[in-house]
């Protein structure tokens, strides 16, 4: 009876992935979508930075400021998606088992 109360644990055997793959997805990782990551995390900054100096700039007009606020909330949430994306990336990479020296993180 106590059987049924206990969580059964089921040992699946690990899906083995070729080298050649996993040197292909850390060239593609480190080749192309970390410089996209950092481009976009970039842009993203700029944008919240813009939103700041709008903010700033014009104390008397509520319609520029409430602009620069929403630029300031867009940018976090950019810079919040590309962290989000990186993490998520490296995730996989790690979960394929690829080796830390075949994938340069930023």
């Amino acid at each position: 009876m106590l059987n049924y109360l206990l969580v059964n644990t089921a040992y699946a055997q690990g899906v083995s992935v070729p080298n050649a793959t996993k040197k292909f997805i850390g060239k593609i990782s480190t080749e192309i979508l970390n410089p996209l990551i950092i481009l976009m995390f970039t842009l993203a900054t700029v944008y919240f930075i813009y939103g700041v100096a709008q903010y700033i700039w014009n104390p008397d007009s509520d319609e520029a400021r409430e602009k620069g606020r929403q630029s300031m909330m867009y940018g976090i949430i950019g810079m919040f998606i590309m962290v989000a994306v990186f993490s998520i990336i490296r995730f996989v990479i790690s979960s394929i088992g690829a080796d830390d020296s075949v994938m340069n993180y930023v």
